[in-house]
């Protein structure tokens, strides 16, 4: 009966998002109030109807409802708790339905925050984000019903893919989602803005909490598949430029671009036309990432569709929505007044230039991700692998973070370079300090050298400018407290922002060119040694899990006989699919990862172990946090909470001449 209501709730979530993309526009053409206001109630109304079929079908997967086609194929009664509610969106149809709840959550955000919006604006913006609800209910309920019953029910589900039943699986598409369908706000509001033909300070006031929020989640769910790669693969890498890698990178570069570019709107009126470009381009990335994965061009662990009916339905929707999205552009963009001027060196052209390189880093990866995609469909086999993106993508970002030290220290509309690079003078030093140092400590390649002085560069930059806002080291300790807490905390996190991304940096540069591996064959007893570490297998054991069957290594760790720590690297088998799977032990500290995994036995008695030294690993995520951490104390601050005052609507005929 529970499946049944969660169907009949996603049939009327389609109804009312049907409502909730005509009634309001209409009334925002007509300037019919009623109509205007109708878009928050059916906007509220939605989500509680789409949001009423998720859990039901959260409800089928944790009761182990056998009679749901979709619990039995990707559940089953021995799994744990966590992994039957991860189910829930662990599967193509489960996933689409979180893709739509996400996009209700967002569109009743904009519908119960978005009281200082203009009324025509708001309704506006929530009819186009009910259209793009309106496709994807009309995917899932027409091609992807979760609620399918099967008859006779299975005893027990196939279960879920064993790669996916990992903590770090299970919060990470969540997260990611929250990124890839945030971005609908900003294109919605862009959209929203063509249609009314007016972009201003307010417009983009309005657009940049919502575009810095789905950054934030974007950032924090990329990192978090990062990290689940490297440690549940057990390979030792953290990053493969594997085409999903890429299609959820793509929209982060983008959004990035667009995130600065809003800025360059707010304080000058400028660059309007390109930031509502930014808008439509970076959710329709999210898009295109969509079709990559759900369509079945690709097998992976992500890729749940195989049907071509899904895939064509997609393509048809990304035609629809981004076709669509370019042709209004291109019809009233040339309308948009432009803004102020301003010279090249100054904090707009430094804007712009981070804009353009962000924009052809993100073609780059395009073109890297879909060519193989493209001339498959040709008849031709092409791979493009990580050779090609190191040596495009790294040349087009070494500039970027070069200027992401300039950047703060510019000012509006013209300033004095020599003045900014005199004050980086520490900055300087400290990158020449720091590069040769490196240099010292690790012979080898020149580049990654020289990368670990740029990360330097800009860590010391972002540090110099907030220590120049507070005047550090300038004034009394006290005083340069008061001005810390008195700074807006969009500049504390702006600081935090792109020190951790030179934090990610090193953590990158170090861990792929002075990693340390060895693969060998072990005995209980033998020892090797790694990095200055000495691993003894103890024993390898067989033990019983949930829904599994482990085999167990206990490996012993110490540094000049003295005692680091006890690694358990598992290799799992998991009984009802006999799907094989690896479970790395990683003792990490402040500056390295200590790795282990273990293969197949040689069937001598001897134990296949991979074991890394991974330098500098952790603070890959440790800055990716700084990253996220950054941009939620930047939307924490009340000029991005409050947003912009109510537009003032003109005068009607009969209050002027009163």
């Amino acid at each position: 009966m529970i499946p049944e209501i969660g169907l009949f709730a996603l049939i009327l979530a389609l109804a009312v998002a049907l409502v909730q993309g005509t009634l309001p526009m209409i009334g925002a053409a007509r300037g019919h109030d009623a109509w205007m206001a109708s878009a928050v109630p059916t906007a509220i109304l939605q989500l509680a109807f789409a949001l009423a079929a998720f859990l039901a079908l959260m409800h089928a997967y944790v009761t182990s409802d056998f009679t749901v086609v979709n619990v039995a194929l990707n559940s089953n009664s021995a799994m744990p708790m966590l992994y039957k509610i991860s189910a829930t969106w662990g599967n193509h149809e489960g996933s689409m339905l979180l893709w739509v709840v996400i996009l209700a959550v967002f569109g009743a955000a904009v519908a119960l925050f978005g009281g200082n919006l203009p009324p025509a604006l708001r309704a506006r913006v929530l009819s186009v984000q009910a259209w793009i609800a309106i496709g994807f209910l009309t995917f899932s309920l027409f091609t992807s019903n979760p609620f399918e019953r099967v008859f006779p029910p299975p005893l027990d589900g196939n279960d879920l893919n064993p790669l996916l039943q990992d903590p770090g699986l299970a919060f990470h598409p969540p997260m990611l989602y929250m990124g890839y369908v945030g971005f609908s706000i900003a294109f919605s509001f862009a959209i929203a803005a063509l249609i009314e033909g007016r972009v201003d300070a307010a417009w983009a006031r309005w657009v940049r909490p919502w575009t810095l929020a789905a950054w934030c989640f974007l950032t924090g769910g990329i990192a978090l598949g990062s990290w689940w790669a490297y440690y549940e693969l057990g390979w030792g890498g953290w990053w493969f430029w594997d085409p999903v890698e890429n299609v959820s990178f793509m929209p982060w570069l983008m959004g990035t671009a667009l995130l600065h570019s809003a800025i360059v709107v707010e304080k000058r009126d400028a660059l309007k036309s390109w930031t509502i470009l930014l808008a439509i381009l970076t959710f329709s990335l999210s898009l295109i990432g969509t079709f990559v994965v759900r369509s079945g061009l690709l097998t992976s662990v992500h890729a749940f569709a195989t049907d071509p009916e899904r895939g064509l339905f997609i393509l048809a929707l990304l035609v629809v929505t981004i076709g669509g999205s370019l042709i209004l552009y291109a019809v009233r963009a040339p309308a948009l007044k432009a803004g102020g001027l301003f010279a090249p060196v100054s904090r707009e052209g430094g804007l712009i230039l981070n804009n353009l390189l962000l924009s052809v880093a993100c073609a780059t990866v395009f073109l890297g991700t879909m060519y193989p995609l493209i001339a498959e469909t040709f008849g031709y086999k092409a791979t493009v692998g990580a050779p090609f993106f190191n040596l495009t993508f790294l040349p087009i970002m070494t500039p970027l973070v070069a200027a992401m030290a300039l950047g703060p220290f510019l000012s509006w509309k013209r300033t004095d370079l020599a003045g900014v690079v005199g004050r980086l003078k520490f900055a300087f030093l400290a990158a020449i300090l720091a590069t040769a140092i490196t240099l010292y400590m690790q012979q080898g390649p020149v580049i990654p050298v020289l990368a670990m002085g740029l990360a330097v560069w800009l860590f010391a930059g972002a540090v110099i400018e907030w220590s120049g806002r507070i005047k550090l080291f300038q004034t009394a300790p006290g005083d340069s407290l008061r001005r810390a807490i008195g700074l807006p905390r969009s500049a504390h996190g702006m600081t935090l922002a792109h020190a951790g991304m030179a934090v990610v940096i090193a953590g990158m540069v170090a861990s792929s060119t002075w990693k340390v591996e060895e693969i060998l064959i072990m005995r209980p007893g033998d020892t090797t040694s790694v990095a200055g570490y000495d691993y003894r297998l103890e024993k390898v054991e067989r033990i019983k899990g949930p829904n599994y069957i482990s085999d167990t290594a206990t490996i012993t760790v110490t540094r000049d006989g003295k005692a680091v720590t006890e690694q358990k690297p598992e290799k799992r088998i998991y009984t009802v699919q006999n799907t094989p799977t690896t479970e790395a032990a990683i003792y990490t500290t402040a500056l390295a990862d200590l790795y282990t995994a273990i293969g197949d036995p040689d069937g001598k008695g001897g134990q296949t172990v991979r074991i890394f030294f991974e330098p500098l690993v952790p603070w890959i995520w440790i800055g990716s946090l700084m990253m996220m951490l950054g941009g939620v104390i930047s939307l924490s601050d009340r000029r991005l909470r409050v947003g912009a005052p109510r537009r003032k609507r003109p005068p009607t005929l009969a209050a002027a001449q009163a």
